[in-house]
């Protein structure tokens, strides 16, 4: 189905499984072990006694108990020496087993914490980048809504500096900051608000003038002309000149299936701006064509908006990796794409 990036308490997330970032013993623990372990209750302890422990990398499960989840996945991270001694490979085994049990145990939904960025060390910047690849990956070939569980975002960006140069790029086009609000005529407020993301520009008509015949002025005509085709069947003739399928579109735009499928069958769907772009960057179009593709839906792109400049940047960066553009959206306080 989807990734998405969340701030919140693992143990209050209500979905099939949550997984834990255990010790190897599986006997409870600090952090998110033991935070879990507590909203739990001791059925959980008890259930894990009987497991034998779980070597770094591999996952065992258990049920849920009194947390909001059918089952808890317990994983083993390994810790940082250096970055010499396998840890990143170990950090994929723990994000692939553990996604290949929930799917086992028929998950529809999984929620993860960040595994191994706490005590034990692994830089967090590289513990996102392992998790938004290998999640990303299992989504391209299964259909599970997966949510990666931050509870503290100043934590995530702490002394990061790996998006600084997105920073700079929304520095050197972002209007707001160059631009002298006094002298305008519409209200800060009202500009900061301009820029909807949940409905399509709507343009004032004014009546008819009676002393105009727009059918025979070639005014209608061109109406027709630019309106004939709709954002669906946009979205349909890209995917074909692009040769995917429906499914390798809608999983690289991170959009569920129940979603395209109300897209393909209503031909006067109007998305939201994140959906329109969603397909955009699934469809890997260039800074014009997307834009061509927004307007299909009354968007547009503007350097007014900081959320517009972050997919400017990696369009021109030539970079369409959905999980990598909401990671840096997230890191912005951005809506993420898809949905």
């Amino acid at each position: 189905m989807s990734l998405q990036i969340i701030r919140n308490d693992i143990t209050k997330v209500k979905c099939d499984a949550i997984v834990n970032a255990a010790k190897s013993t599986l006997l409870g623990g600090g952090g998110v072990d033991g935070a879990i372990h507590s909203a739990a209750g001791s059925h959980l302890l008890d259930e894990c006694k009987t497991l034998g422990g779980c070597k770094t990398g591999q996952a065992k499960i258990t049920r849920g108990y009194n947390l909001p989840c059918k089952y808890v996945i317990h994983t083993v991270g390994p810790v940082w020496r250096g970055g010499n001694y396998n840890e990143k490979e170990l950090l994929e085994s723990c994000y692939k087993n553990s996604l290949e049990l929930a799917k086992r145990y028929n998950c529809e939904s999984v929620a993860f914490p960040l595994i191994s960025s706490g005590v034990y060390g692994y830089p967090i910047s590289s513990a996102m980048d392992v998790a938004v690849d290998v999640i990303g990956s299992f989504l391209l070939e299964n259909d599970m809504l997966v949510y990666i569980v931050v509870y503290n975002k100043k934590a995530l960006s702490a002394g990061e500096k790996r998006f600084s140069d997105i920073a700079e790029y929304i520095d050197d086009n972002y209007i707001f900051q160059h631009t002298d609000f006094s002298k305008m005529s519409m209200p800060l407020a009202q500009a900061d608000n301009f820029n909807t993301y949940d409905e399509p520009v709507v343009c004032s008509i004014q009546p008819k003038s009676k002393n105009v015949d727009y059918q025979n002025s070639g005014l209608e005509s061109l109406i027709d002309d630019i309106i004939d085709e709709s954002f669906s069947d946009m979205l349909l003739r890209k995917i074909d000149e692009k040769g995917m399928t429906d499914s390798e579109c809608y999983k690289k735009a991170n959009i569920d299936r129940k979603h395209f499928s109300k897209i393909r069958s209503n031909p006067a769907y109007k998305p939201s701006k994140q959906t329109t772009i969603a397909f955009a960057i699934a469809l890997e179009l260039s800074l014009d064509e997307t834009n061509e593709m927004l307007m299909k839906a009354g968007f547009a792109l503007s350097h007014s908006s900081k959320f517009d400049i972050i997919i400017e940047y990696f369009i021109r960066k030539n970079n369409y990796n959905i999980f990598e553009i909401n990671e840096a959206l997230f890191e912005f306080d951005q809506m993420l794409l898809g949905a």
